[in-house]
């Protein structure tokens, strides 16, 4: 879980709406990726998308977006969880999509609301 330095109501549009501003892009994906659909949402602390991979098309990530806890300073905390069917992928490909999500989230969207 990593602290958003924005307010949860930000939080949760950037995530639903990924692309809804030009002048502040975080979803840059490689080009074994696809963007993600939003198959779920419940304003304002729940969000899950689809796969961002196209080797894993059964992959969901799925965001929790809680408000700041005390001591924690300003902001939203923000927890993603990468959910796979069996098969399990392979550790390296593990490390790869966990790698990727924490760039996107924890530097490319966090660094939007540093704008």
């Amino acid at each position: 879980m990593k602290n958003q330095p924005a307010p949860p109501h930000v939080v949760f549009e950037a995530v639903t709406e990924p692309d809804r501003d030009p002048g502040r892009t975080w979803l840059w994906l490689l080009d074994d990726e696809v963007a993600p659909a939003v198959v779920e949402a419940h304003k304002p602390d729940l969000v899950v998308w689809s796969s961002l991979w196209r080797t894993r098309p059964d992959a969901l990530i799925r965001f929790e977006i809680l408000r700041e806890r005390e001591g924690r300073g300003p902001g939203t905390d923000l927890r993603w969880t990468l959910l796979v069917d069996d098969p399990a992928p392979d550790d390296a490909l593990v490390g790869h999509m966990r790698k990727r999500l924490n760039q996107l989230i924890n530097a490319n969207l966090r660094d939007t609301f540093d704008q």
